[in-house]
Order: structure tokens, then sequence, then C-alpha cells
């Protein structure tokens, strides 16, 4: 972001705030509507006295700061289990002056939760994450794709957190918030798209006596990704785990109710089939073994065919011409294999691999754009709900930056922008919207509306806090 623009003098800040800013009655903050009040904020909060001067995160909730910025790496996750806090990198610019010793996010979270449980009066604290890597290449948790974020976020924050999904229609009053805590996603473009939705081509769903789901489909470009979930009472799918598995297209796949699966999928270059074999564990993980070739063909199919869940039938389509052959299979578990048999024609069609039942439940996967989503956004339907998209648990909220996509704008509640965009940020403010300015170093900076959160370097500046106390900022 850019580097920090010199404060005017505090008697001008102060005449010309008092000439942007209207100050609220005394009371009125308590029962502000979440989107209409202000709160002081800070800018690349983690760099203390480095660049700027902020203090430690501690000393900026103390202080009234309720907007706390975190930029943060994946550089290392498979190692550390966690990601890096830093500015250009891990531990850059980071002022661990009364602050974690470690840059490991999980630590600095948990300062700001502790803080947070020992001050349940205080007004909400949005912590934004300013994701600096492309977080999505990161194939499965183990690597800190987002779902490892989305378990870091709620084991730190537990109750605290209200959820993206949590947030009601109505846009609830600051003191409805008190002592919670909202994360924010800012930062690399592509993580915030595909932290709200995933795309691909040729879906694929299995859904066992327990509820658990895996939806398997391919990338389009020969990757093949997998979802993992679970069936919940309402008939919504709540997906679990996302991870590549495999090259190639056109996958399928069979669940049965000991949580054993087999996936069959054709190579992307060529009419060989193959076969993997995978364990789901309760958390939605699964393990792969290799992938064997099993056959050639094209279009492959693959189900159970016993209650047991030992025994399968596999059918696809010739390579060359529109006849149907079929595979008897039996699975050992244990080995992790498939002993295929009785290879012959059949004039069975093959089943319909996108849609999964399991007594009166059942869940179809499809792709079709949401809005301004691509056509290819992968989406799910049960016998209770339609329409819903195949993508994380919204745990987070997802901020829209100025020059950003219609499908990141879409359903945004924060805006964001260089303070120095005042037209961006009146417009968010107009709209009922939550609005950043970020590198709010000068009082020349405020608009009418002011953004809610004018993100500073310098929070103890006298114009800054003049500012604030103008705005009825709530603390």
């Amino acid at each position: 972001m850019p580097q920090p623009r010199a404060a005017l003098p505090a008697l001008a800040a102060a005449v010309l705030v008092s000439a942007l800013v209207t100050a609220a009655p005394a009371g009125a903050a308590a029962d502000l509507p979440l989107t209409s009040a202000v709160f002081g904020a800070t800018h690349n909060s983690y760099s203390g006295d480095l660049d700027g001067a902020r203090g430690s995160i501690v000393r900026q909730l103390d202080e009234g700061v309720r907007f706390i910025e975190l930029d943060i790496h994946d550089n290392g996750y498979a190692s550390a289990r966690d990601y890096a806090i830093g500015h250009d990198s891990p531990g850059d610019a980071v002022d661990h002056t009364g602050n974690p010793a470690s840059n490991l996010l999980r630590d600095w979270l948990t300062a700001i939760n502790a803080w947070s449980a020992a001050h349940p009066a205080a007004a909400p604290i949005t912590v934004a994450l300013d994701i600096k890597d492309d977080l999505t290449d990161n194939t499965s948790y183990a690597a800190g794709n987002l779902a490892a974020l989305n378990q870091e976020l709620t084991a730190v924050f537990g109750d605290r957190l209200l959820r993206a999904s949590d947030h009601p229609a109505a846009t609830p009053t600051v003191d409805a918030l008190r002592g919670r805590v909202l994360v924010l996603l800012s930062g690399n473009g592509r993580t915030r798209t595909l932290y709200k939705r995933d795309a691909g081509t040729s879906p694929a769903v299995a859904m066992n006596a327990r509820g658990q789901v895996v939806e398997v489909h391919d990338s389009g470009s020969g990757d093949l990704w997998y979802w993992s979930g679970t069936y919940g009472p309402d008939g919504t799918v709540t997906w679990l785990r996302h991870g590549r598995y495999d090259s190639g297209v056109t996958p399928a796949v069979a669940l049965n109710d000991a949580g054993d699966l087999v996936e069959v999928h054709q190579s992307q270059s060529a009419t060989t089939l193959w076969y993997r074999v995978g364990r789901l564990a309760a958390d939605g993980e699964i393990t792969w073994s290799a992938s064997h070739q099993y056959d050639n063909g094209v279009l492959p199919t693959v189900r159970f065919t016993d209650a047991a869940g030992t025994r399968l039938q596999e059918i696809h389509r010739s390579q060359s011409n529109s006849q149907n052959w079929t595979w008897t299979g039996a699975l050992d578990a244990a080995a992790r294999t498939v002993a295929w048999t009785g290879n012959a024609k059949t004039a069975d069609a093959r089943p319909d691999k996108t849609t999964a039942v399991s007594g009166t439940s059942r869940v179809r996967v499809w792709t079709g754009a949401d809005g301004p989503t691509p056509a290819t956004t992968l989406r799910v339907d049960t016998d209770r709900r339609a329409g819903e998209r195949v993508r994380y648990p919204q745990v987070a909220f997802t901020e829209f930056q100025q020059g950003d996509s219609a499908e990141l704008q879409q359903d945004a509640l924060y805006y964001a922008a260089p303070a120095s965009q005042s037209s961006f940020i009146v417009s968010a403010r107009q709209a009922g919207r939550l609005a950043r300015g970020w590198d709010f170093d000068s009082a020349s900076r405020a608009t009418d509306p002011l953004a809610n959160y004018p993100a500073t370097n310098r929070p103890y500046d006298t114009w800054y806090r003049t500012l604030l106390t103008q705005a009825g900022a709530v603390r």
C-alpha cells in the first residue's frame, strides 16, 4: 500500500475537521446501526512505531482503535502450520515491541482475542487480513488453503467471532455487536474471489447414510479437485475441505457408509481410464491412494451396489463409438485397491453422476452463473435448498476494493480504497456500506460522510483524535 503522508498541523486539522464533520449528540452511539458508525482504525497495524506511530496492538485497542489490519503470507506454511505476518515478506516491517514475539498469525490473533475477552463491552473489532500471497494455489488443507484459514479463525475467536454467514439481513446496531470480532479478507483478489465461489466443469457427487458428501470436478484445464462436506438437518451442505488430488477430466465418485470412496476419471490427453481409492475422515480430510489405470474409454461412472459398500459397478462409454462397457469391482479398503472383473458390453445407461440420494436426502451438483459469477460456478441443490454455491463456509467477510470485479462487489458489506479516493468512500457510505480509507494521514482526507474506518498510521496525532471526536466515533 502507499507510504504514509505527513499530517497537517494540529490547529489547522481541527479547524478543517469542524468544517467537515458535525458532532454526534451525546449517547447517539448507543443504538447506531453498524454501517452508520465511525471507528478508530489503523493501517498496517502490526508495524507499530517502525513506520508511523501506532504502538502495540494492545495499545491501539486500549486507545479505541476498532479496526486492526494484519498483512499475511503463506510462505513456510507447510512447516510452521501457520501464516506469517509481514508487509513485503514474513517479518518485514513488523514491530514486536509490546506485540507477540513471533510472526505467526495465530499468536497475533490470540492477542486480539485476549483483549476482546477482557473488554466485552467494547465496540466490535474488525480484523482485516491483507492477503499478500495467492492462497488458492495451496492445494490442500495441510498446505494452508482457505479451509485452514477458516479453521484458525474459528479456533482462536470461538463464540466471539461473528461469521459473515451469520450477519443479519437487517443491519445490526453497534451495541448488539459489542464484544464481537469480525474478520475481513482483503488483499489478493483471486483469493477473495475463490473464497466466495468455486468454478469447474463436469461435477459429480456422492453421499452416504451418515450425511457425508464428496464432490469431484475438473478445473477445465486438466486438474481434478474435490470438496467434502456434510448434509445438515436443514438440507444445507457445509463444505469442510477442498483440494487438488490428480490430473484428468470427467471424474465420478462413489462413497460408502464407512467413509471409503472410489473415484474414476479419464486422462486429460488420452482415453485411458483411472481410479483412486480414498478414505474420508470426520473432519472432511481425504487420504488418497495412488492412481491406477484400469481400462480405456471415456465418460466413466461408478457406484456401490451393495449395502456393505464393497461391491462396485463402473460403466463408461467406448472411446470409438457409443457403446457402453461395464466392470464389476471389489473394494479392498485396507489395501486401498479395487479388483476389477467381468468387463463386458452393456445396454445399461451410465447413471447420473451429478445426483446422490440417501433415504429422503438428495444432493445435486451443477454449474451455472450466480449473478455476475461465471457460468462454470459450482452450484448445489438439495431436497430442501436450491442454487447454493459450492464454497468455503463464509466465516470471514470479503472486502470490495476500488477497481474490483462485479462479483467481489456482490453482497459486499465492506468497501475500501486509498483515503485519497473520496468519491468512492462517499458513494460507499451513501449506499449503506462500511467504508475504509487507508493511509488516512491528513485531516484533508476527511469526507462527508466520513469513512467508517479512517485507517491511519498515526492514530494519536491531535488532528486524528479531534476528527474522531467530532465524528462521534464509537469505542
